[in-house]
């Protein structure tokens, strides 16, 4: 049981405990820190917090991340908007992004289908994309998922609900590590998996 000498520094360091990959020696280091800094440095960072949980919002057609209601992807007229890359989540996009190998739009399907943690298609972003494909000038979607069972029987499941539509479906290169998570990969492994996608036929 750990001793603190103020119920506040054990408030911030139960907070701060909570964010991933953080124990409660580290969370005890960064209350300190905090506490030592000017106060308009720890003013500013739980504004950003305050800012991010409540300004934050979504594109409505790709569902990443947005300052406005339609991202700066896929309102760029720059992109290829025959090109769709599906992705599980955000910090995919930001991976993808990172290579410089990609220049078509994307989908954000917020999750992979995984009946064990009571998700299933209707909980993702599915039927949207169906939608935009079906509505769009789309000639080919890349499913850039992870190389797990999930994302498999996903990517599976994505694949038959588009075979009526006569989209080309392809899938990224398997350069990424079976079990391997997407955001994880070094940039040149992810950026020839784009380049050397297969088709999923």
């Amino acid at each position: 049981m750990n001793s603190y000498p103020s119920k506040l520094i054990e408030n911030a360091v139960n907070e701060i405990a909570k964010l991933p990959g953080i124990g409660r020696k580290t969370a005890l280091r960064l209350a300190l820190h905090l506490l030592k800094s000017k106060e308009e440095n720890t003013f500013s960072l739980t504004n950003a917090l305050t800012d991010l949980r409540t300004q934050t919002r979504y594109c409505k057609q790709c569902h990443n991340i947005s300052d406005e209601e339609i991202c700066g992807i896929c309102q760029s007229a720059r992109r290829d908007r025959t090109l769709l890359c599906v992705v599980e989540n955000i910090p995919d996009v930001m991976a993808i992004e990172n290579t410089g190998q990609y220049f078509g739009q994307y989908h954000v399907l917020g999750g992979i289908i995984s009946p064990m943690a009571g998700i299933s298609p209707s909980d993702l972003h599915i039927d949207s994309l169906i939608e935009r494909v079906q509505h769009n000038e789309i000639k080919e979607v890349i499913l850039a998922l992870s190389s797990t069972m999930e994302a498999d029987t996903t990517s599976f499941y994505i694949q038959k609900k588009l075979k009526p539509l006569n989209v080309k479906i392809s899938v990224i290169a398997r350069g990424i590590p079976v079990g391997g998570e997407l955001e994880y990969a070094d940039e040149i492994t992810l950026g020839r998996s784009i380049q050397g996608r297969i088709s999923a036929e």
